[in-house]
């Protein structure tokens, strides 16, 4: 794939939430904090409207790179991916999803260089939207319901609280660093360093 000289961003990083106050410290908003965290770690706000995203343009390990928290909700995240990526001519391999996973237990990560969808929805968006499920994703153990009869919807729409709050903004700074990692020494080394 050609990269675009005029403009030099050579990575999107995707962090997946829901916009609005309603859905802070959510964990289907944990792709939001790995954001803030990322946001507070560089000095830069992500707070320009493109793409149908809150945006911002960074260099981490010597690369451009177009920072997005999708504006759209989750189910169609993917809108706002696609847009970018097909602006700045990025192929999915260099398109990095910050997500949450219920799957992990809280605060762990998980990093993989593509694979389906697992039943999220912004996932799921993405992958219809780029026409590939090749590209790498960072996720973030929020934990699975206390019982199973609880709603999904309710649980990933609920709120950390205590020690589940502090060890999220722990979890999101992590994701934020693998972030980095991912770009200067690609996946095998990320999934070492940050798996677990």
């Amino acid at each position: 794939m050609i990269f675009s000289k005029s403009n030099g961003v050579r990575w999107l990083v995707v962090f997946l939430g829901n916009p609005g106050p309603r859905y802070e410290m959510t964990r289907h908003n944990a792709g939001f904090l790995a954001a803030d965290a990322m946001a507070k770690d560089k000095g830069l706000a992500i707070n320009k409207a493109r793409f149908r995203a809150l945006t911002a343009v960074t260099e981490l390990n010597g690369e451009k790179v177009l920072l997005m928290k999708p504006q759209t909700y989750m189910n169609l995240s993917g809108e706002a991916v696609a847009q970018a990526a097909k602006f700045y001519k990025i192929p999915p391999e260099r398109v990095i999803v910050v997500s949450d996973e219920i799957a992990l237990p809280s605060g762990k990560l998980r990093v993989r260089a593509k694979g389906s969808a697992g039943g999220h929805n912004g996932l799921k968006s993405i992958i219809a939207c780029l026409g590939s499920d090749a590209f790498p994703r960072i996720r973030i153990g929020v934990g699975a319901p206390p019982h199973p009869d609880y709603d999904m919807a309710d649980w990933v729409l609920s709120s950390f609280k205590n020690q589940d709050a502090e060890d999220m903004l722990r979890s999101a700074e992590r994701a934020a660093k693998a972030v980095e990692c991912y770009i200067q020494n690609g996946a095998e080394r990320t999934m070492n360093l940050f798996n677990g």
